[in-house]
């Protein structure tokens, strides 16, 4: 088992075994967000689904209303007049065959990969490298689209893909311990209500296992899910 560091330990010292009010939570994290750097903050939810079932999946994306406060390097798999619009639309990378055979090689300096409708085939026989990193464009995600200059832009102003993994959990950033909290709160919320608005329609029993927040280097913290949804509701 791995030893905690005196500091860590220190910080969890702080945290009770309990389900915090939600902004109670974010305010716990930042403070205990003390690395020499701007931490940032995430979000782990465990849901009631089994995704090896298609029906039990979730894989979508949201908009958070604060950013994220981190910068998203876009690829862009086109052709034609399609490269020179995403890369006038502040695309990092775009190119046709070239850049799907960078790829292939294992070269990916970037942090999402958008492809138009009618490069998927040629981006399909990438799905050995770039589906483990899950990089791999879906329509689902606004990842597959023919609107380049649209994507771009609500990519790098804050728009998130997420997804469940193989134990059913969501892992997904949701801004910076900079940032408000009253910030962090409303990204929170969106999030969660993006969660319940696209619940599958295979899952059964109780959907919102647990909800905790952490930073990059702190300790984790409870949320009470259910003051989230009503918090959500009231809005």
């Amino acid at each position: 088992m791995k030893k905690l560091s005196k500091r860590f330990g220190s910080l969890a010292s702080k945290v009770e075994s309990r389900a915090y009010l939600p902004l109670e939570a974010i305010q716990l994290v930042k403070e205990n967000a003390t690395a020499k750097f701007d931490e940032t903050m995430e979000v782990h939810a465990r849901l009631g689904i089994d995704p090896k079932y298609t029906d039990q999946q979730l894989r979508t994306t949201v908009a958070l209303p604060n950013g994220t406060g981190q910068t998203v390097r876009i690829a862009v798999i086109a052709k034609g007049e399609k490269v020179s619009e995403a890369k006038s639309a502040g695309a990092d990378l775009a190119g046709e065959d070239e850049l799907v055979e960078t790829i292939a090689k294992g070269s990916m300096d970037f942090d999402l990969l958008i492809a138009t409708p009618d490069m998927m085939p040629k981006v399909a026989k990438l799905g050995r490298v770039l589906g483990p990193r899950g990089l791999m464009p879906n329509p689902k995600a606004g990842t597959v689209t023919s609107d380049l200059k649209a994507a771009i832009n609500e990519f790098k102003a804050g728009k998130l893909e997420f997804r469940a993994d193989r134990a059913g959990i969501v892992h997904v950033r949701f801004g910076k311990a900079s940032f408000k909290a009253e910030a962090l709160l409303e990204n929170l919320k969106t999030l969660q209500a993006s969660i319940d608005r696209n619940k599958p329609s295979g899952a059964k029993g109780r959907y919102w296992k647990s909800l905790y927040l952490t930073s990059t280097m702190g300790p984790s913290v409870e949320v009470d899910v259910t003051a989230l949804q009503d918090m959500q509701q009231d809005n």
